[in-house]
């Protein structure tokens, strides 16, 4: 088994639809559990509980909102179905954790399912993958200096590599344009499926960074779209934001797969720390 099949896995669910399942700290950041982990996780839950109810399995929107941050530990997800139809199914799921024995509610969000092959064709319009280099003309997150953000156990699962434009952040000197573009993948190499890829948009340093921001940068909504399955091979990413106001910024983030195709992208509000 894969450390991220490992990560993501459930029992049940119980007689009361629960599923189960423990986080690392080999997935967190900053002694948080990575949000992407935890909208797969989640995620899977739902799938698990969709296709036992004759429902979908396949994500094709996220829409979430992170209550509290996920620690190392047993957590719970509890999917609901709301509404399955011929193509698609609605559900909703929540995540919590017992903290000094009592429950605490990790993140809630809405989900639609369907089966992604039945959507993967015609493609009549799709914005193409940025012009950059290959990965292997890319700088590795792994040969960056020793700081918080890359001796974290998260980045660790990955093999992630910047755009040699877009990295100049790392050694202090953010360009200020708001946007990052790079390539991904997981650092066991396992091929990234529908519901990994959920995570893969939360996977990358936050935007912000090129601005200059400074710390954690918490997502305050997120909504993610799944296209496609993405073929094997690496995942091409391109982060950008357009408004910061008051500390506030929008991220939005696309993943193009080997073949060149746009297989996921998302928006989420997100706060951050700016020098003044």
């Amino acid at each position: 088994m894969t450390e991220y099949d490992e990560a993501i896995k459930l029992t049940g669910p119980d007689d009361q639809g629960r599923y189960t399942g423990t986080l690392s700290d080999d997935w967190a950041i900053g002694g948080a559990v990575n949000g992407g982990l935890l909208m797969s996780l989640a995620t899977a839950a739902t799938a698990a509980c969709s296709t036992s109810a004759d429902g979908h399995a396949d994500p094709l929107t996220y829409s979430g909102v992170f209550l509290s941050p996920g620690t190392a530990g047993e957590i719970t997800a509890y999917p609901q179905i709301l509404r399955t139809g011929r193509s698609m199914t609605t559900a909703e799921v929540r995540t919590t954790q017992r903290v000094d024995g009592i429950e605490v509610e990790r993140s809630r969000a809405l989900l639609t399912l369907g089966d992604l092959d039945r959507y993967a064709e015609p493609v009549l319009k799709s914005e193409p993958a940025p012009d950059m280099p290959g990965p292997e003309d890319c700088p590795s997150a792994a040969d960056a200096p020793p700081t918080p953000l890359t001796g974290s156990g998260f980045l660790k699962r990955f093999d992630l590599r910047l755009d040699p434009a877009t990295v100049g952040w790392a050694i202090g000197r953010p360009s200020g344009k708001g946007e990052m573009r790079g390539w991904l993948k997981l650092a066991d190499e396992r091929d990234f499926d529908a519901t990994s890829l959920l995570m893969a948009l939360d996977a990358f340093p936050p935007v912000s960074f090129d601005l200059g921001s400074q710390g954690w940068v918490p997502t305050v909504e997120f909504t993610g779209y799944v296209r496609a399955v993405p073929a094997p091979g690496w995942l091409c990413m391109r982060l950008s934001t357009s408004t910061v106001t008051g500390g506030l910024l929008e991220e939005d983030a696309q993943i193009w797969d080997s073949t060149g195709r746009l297989v996921a992208h998302s928006r989420q509000l997100a706060s951050a720390r700016f020098p003044s």
